[in-house]
């Protein structure tokens, strides 16, 4: 395996991660991120303490966010940490239309250029979303008048087909899984269907545009605790 390691450390890599901070992008109502000193350098050491929800930043959502029952992120197996990457380039589709729903046609015509979605693989949604993440306001819901979300998001069909083919997860760059106008109405119906498929994903996702489409691989990383159903992830692309 270190031959392995020599190649992965030649490769390219590209960070998927946003860093995370108090008043970052968020679901809408989620409680804001806190941050204490517990001592300092002149103490000792440099310690802090993070109050922060399991769904904060760049997260993995295990099944059980949704599902009752459903496993939790110590029960996703270490092996699912790293696994082949698929990227769909949907984001000039996204940029003519924010409120696109990729649907199971999106799907068939990926595959029809780059073939068959890999078993195992995690697939990710690129639609250049992640650039708003830094944009005042609340530029990554992109509320209009009314206050309706406008942004990209999977449609069910979609993940019926990924499911088919065995994938393992999924990402994104929105802070939600559905489409905007979706996630307005409190209909959360594409994540939910994942979920309870025993599917797990990683949400608020960046750097997605510089990873081909395939032939990358994703390294996806987070904490343990004992039961919890999400926590912020570290995750890169290698190729």
């Amino acid at each position: 395996m270190w031959e392995v390691a020599r190649r992965l450390r030649a490769a390219s890599w590209v960070d998927l991660t946003h860093r995370f901070a108090p008043g970052q992008p968020s679901f809408p109502g989620d409680p804001d991120e806190t941050v204490e000193t517990v001592s300092t350098v002149d103490d000792g050491a440099w310690v802090q303490r993070f109050g922060l929800i399991g769904q904060w930043g760049t997260h993995v959502d295990a099944p059980a966010h949704f599902a009752a029952g459903g496993r939790t992120l110590a029960e996703l197996p270490v092996r699912d940490t790293v696994l082949p990457l698929v990227v769909l380039p949907l984001a000039d589709v996204a940029q003519r239309d924010v409120d696109l729903e990729v649907t199971a046609a999106h799907i068939t015509a990926f595959e029809t250029e780059h073939g068959r979605i890999p078993e195992g693989s995690f697939v990710a949604l690129a639609t250049g979303w992640s650039r708003r993440w830094d944009e005042p306001g609340d530029a990554m819901h992109n509320p209009d008048a009314a206050g309706v979300f406008h942004s990209p998001g999977w449609g069910v069909s979609a993940l019926e087909v990924l499911a088919a083919r065995g994938v393992v997860a999924v990402g994104h760059e929105t802070c939600d899984c559905d489409p905007g106008v979706r996630v307005s109405a409190g209909d959360l119906r594409a994540q939910r269907w994942w979920l309870e498929h025993d599917g797990w994903m990683i949400e608020s996702m960046r750097g997605l545009a510089a990873v081909p489409p395939t032939g990358a691989m994703i390294v996806a990383t987070w904490p343990v605790p004992e039961v919890a159903s999400g926590f912020p992830a570290r995750a890169a692309a290698v190729f």
